[in-house]
């Protein structure tokens, strides 16, 4: 009946106003007991005396004994009150009732009992208030308690106002506690439906409800599914891209080891070019699953970095020593802008893999005549390294995705029929994000594009690459 998290926020907060109302109820029923109607009208009537009393007291105080005792006894029989008088030194001096009751003793400590009750010599037990008067002496005015028995009790006029107001509290509060409940429990039993129903696609985000950490909770749940999400909607896609990818070289190593095995080529000039077919596509897909392994590891965390002092320069030199032959073939001028800078910690081989990149891609996608430039220079947080070439630039549409993995420009551009994976540049972000740095790009259509590098002088001095979750 109770198992569910509202219903026992409910039955939790019942409890405890029960708990308190019940403590409320047993002190209220101890005090009404102690203290029932008949002993609050005597009381009443001691307080009336005893004001009367202190409002004439220079005039009776300075009575004879006689007199005073003529008086007290007028008083007693016009309240019915017994009034005594004691001395300072505690010696009864007069008494309203010396004939009729037997005496009563002052109390050990007069000034801590005020109010209370007493017991005269016959066992009977006195309601008394006592007064500490001007010349010293102790006025004490005393009426017999009276006899309560438990019914009397019952009918006491406080009591059944304030069992009204308990009750009338009690449910006050159990329909606010069922309130409080749902505010709660609600919000906390659509997380729990809507987590139960991850990881669908269909799952919508929950509103912000309830308390400030039952939002708090929403937002953070909110926050998850949206990742779950995106890193589902991630490896659909990238499964499909990989499936994409492969199947083209699979079909056409296939296809062609087919035409070598049934015969279809026959000649040793279509066999070779047959197996040449067979050689580029298992290449291309050897170059893809090594691409992969190192997103793979990048995104684990556990690519490791060889960290040593790499001179930027002497690196961009060998980039551009490297692709030389290169540049020529497809007459286009590649060169070096690189100042004396100083070393940076980071992988050189690494690195390397970024500038090859960028510097392949530029190759690509340069028609002849063109140029590209690795510049360096030094800034105040490192070295920033520039990649810029002339041409044939990158679409606004395709900026924004340029390093999104398997993504692709524009095939019809120069040299875009010569695409990898699209992997590249997804590798190349890892790879500088890895060394504390940042990439970016900028080009316009028709008049090149440049990427910028930008490394600190030192990284982490962790040799092991800690992927940051890429946000969604």
């Amino acid at each position: 009946m109770f198992s569910s998290l509202r219903s026992r926020l409910w039955l939790s907060y019942a409890l405890v106003t029960a708990a308190a109302l019940s403590v409320v109820a047993i002190v209220l029923f101890i005090y009404i007991i102690q203290n029932p109607s008949t002993y609050r009208q005597a009381s009443t009537r001691l307080t009336v005396v005893a004001s009367l009393l202190h409002k004439d007291e220079t005039e009776w105080t300075n009575l004879s004994t006689a007199d005073l005792q003529a008086r007290i006894e007028q008083v007693d029989q016009a309240y019915s009150t017994r009034i005594i008088l004691y001395s300072a030194n505690r010696k009864l001096i007069n008494d309203s009732q010396t004939a009729l009751q037997p005496a009563l003793s002052l109390p050990r400590f007069p000034r801590l009992r005020p109010y209370s009750i007493l017991r005269d010599q016959n066992g009977n037990y006195w309601l008394y208030m006592l007064r500490h008067l001007n010349d010293g002496r102790w006025l004490l005015l005393g009426v017999p308690r009276p006899a309560v028995p438990l019914l009397t009790v019952l009918s006491d006029e406080l009591l059944l106002p304030v069992l009204g107001a308990a009750i009338t509290a009690l449910v006050i509060s159990l329909l606010v506690a069922f309130w409080l409940a749902r505010w709660i429990g609600d919000p906390l039993q659509r997380v729990v439906i809507a987590s139960r129903r991850m990881p669908s696609a269909g799952a919508r985000p929950i509103a912000p409800r309830g308390p400030h950490e039952v939002q708090e909770l929403t937002r953070a749940f909110n926050e998850m599914n949206t990742r779950v999400q995106s890193g589902q909607k991630s490896q659909r896609e990238f499964v499909a891209n990989v499936s994409h990818e492969l199947k083209t070289p699979l079909t056409s190593v296939q296809g062609f080891a087919q035409a070598i095995l049934d015969g279809t080529a026959s000649t040793p000039e279509a066999q070779k070019q047959a197996a040449q077919v067979i050689f580029n596509e298992s290449g291309r897909m050897h170059r893809m699953v090594l691409d992969l392994l190192d997103l793979a590891r990048l995104d684990a965390g556990t690519l490791d970095l060889q960290r040593a002092s790499v001179d930027i320069g002497a690196l961009l030199n060998s980039i551009s020593e490297k692709f030389a032959p290169q540049a020529r073939d497809g007459n286009v001028d590649i060169r070096v802008e690189a100042p004396p800078l100083p070393a940076i910690i980071g992988d050189g081989d690494r690195l390397a893999q970024v500038f090859t990149n960028l510097v392949d891609n530029a190759l690509k996608f340069t028609p002849a005549g063109g140029s590209i430039i690795l510049r360096a220079v030094q800034t105040v947080s490192g070295i920033q390294v520039e990649v810029a070439d002339t041409g044939a630039g990158i679409s606004p549409e395709a900026l924004p995705h340029i390093f999104d993995r398997f993504y692709q420009a524009d095939l019809s551009r120069p040299g875009g029929r010569k695409h990898g994976a699209g992997l590249g540049l997804a590798i190349v972000k890892e790879i500088v994000a890895a060394h504390g740095g940042k990439i970016s790009v900028h080009s316009e259509p028709g008049a090149g594009s440049t990427f910028t590098v930008s490394l600190p002088l030192t990284t982490p001095e962790s040799s092991t690459v800690v992927s940051k979750p890429r946000p969604v």
